[in-house]
């Protein structure tokens, strides 16, 4: 059938590249962070409680209190010159050093599971832009249901909306990848050679999920424990030398153990002068590694006893961490370009 006259014409052929990470307020006021905090706590991958009971406590507790005390966490990590947090920073710049990357023949976008931009905003975006087949990739190297797939689910239901669909893949769980290990390891190396004290043993702090999550059959835990077990093998390191940790639970549940926090105060008392903690579960330096490790746990270390705290930062847009990311994408990619 012969097109219209003046029919525009509809850009095609290309291929598109999502990175998505979890998810920043767009500021620090109390707006803000209970419209975040609201949209990350109603997620059924997040908190898996029958709505009739969490509900009550999300909006008449958590919503009303919880928003001022993070906004001034947030606070204290804003990127003031963008006026955003350093997530929405090093993703974005993840997003323009991959395009370099990769060159003219992919089109490469970035997204937030939680707040701006969204998911389904930037989708369309890279349709609009003549992306017939997109890469959708969780920016999680471990797989857990609260992190990687609900940023799978989201996608997914957004192209129920769509009458004309890309073609979509997602990136699977890279945890065990030898291009990631390597790049942990560097950067434990890295880092370490810089410090004007040896640590005496390092933490790989993870995130933690509830133990019930696990027990479900969440592969998080098992994904966490092989990653640890992988940097140990490269850096030559035993048991002691490299323990890893789960920390950032929330609530009265029981949560993966041995936990963060616990641990860097029970290694101080026990006698520990000098201690470094990686985030190897994070690929960008977010809340959680800079003001809760690198502030919070510091803090907790030193009024137990200890001396020297070291924060080793993620692989962020390094070339360690583009590299990374670099190779799952073309990973991935394999018969689309």
């Amino acid at each position: 059938m012969p097109l219209p006259p003046n029919h525009p014409i509809v850009p095609h052929g290309k291929v598109g590249v999502l990175l998505v990470n979890l998810g920043t307020p767009d500021g620090t006021d109390r707006r803000s962070m209970r419209r975040y905090l609201e949209e990350f706590l109603t997620d059924r991958r997040v908190i898996e409680t029958p709505r009739l009971k969490w509900y009550p406590v999300l909006y008449g507790i958590i919503l009303n209190v919880r928003p001022q005390k993070k906004g001034r966490d947030y606070d204290t990590i804003w990127n003031r010159e963008l006026d955003e947090s350093p997530l929405r920073t090093y993703t974005r710049a993840q997003a323009e050093k991959l395009t370099a990357r990769l060159g003219g023949g992919v089109v490469v976008d970035w997204a937030m599971r939680y707040g701006n931009p969204s998911i389904a905003s930037r989708l369309d975006a890279l349709q609009a832009a003549g992306c017939e087949r997109v890469l959708v990739y969780p920016l999680y190297p471990q797989y857990a249901a609260a992190t990687t797939a609900t940023v799978n689910d989201k996608a997914f239901a957004h192209l129920i909306t769509k009458r004309w669909q890309p073609a979509l893949r997602t990136v699977p769980p890279y945890h065990d990848d030898p291009v990631y290990i390597d790049a942990l390891a560097r950067s434990v190396e890295t880092h370490l050679a810089t410090l004007a004290f040896e640590p005496e043993l390092v933490l790989a702090s993870f995130h933690g999920i509830p133990k019930s999550y696990f027990e479900k059959g969440d592969p998080y835990y098992c994904h966490c424990q092989k990653t640890g077990r992988l940097l140990r093998e490269r850096l030559g390191w035993s048991e002691d030398r490299l323990r890893i940790t789960f920390q950032s639970r929330f609530g009265p549940e029981e949560w993966l153990q041995p936990y963060t926090d616990k641990t860097v105060e029970a290694l101080a008392r026990s006698g520990v002068k000098s201690l470094a903690v990686m985030t190897p579960g994070f690929v960008a330096d977010c809340l959680e590694t800079i003001e809760e490790i690198g502030v919070e746990n510091a803090d907790i270390f030193r009024a137990n006893g200890g001396i020297n705290f070291a924060r080793i930062p993620c692989l962020n847009d390094g070339d360690d961490g583009m590299d990374v990311i670099e190779h799952v994408v073309r990973r991935e990619l394999q018969g689309w370009i």
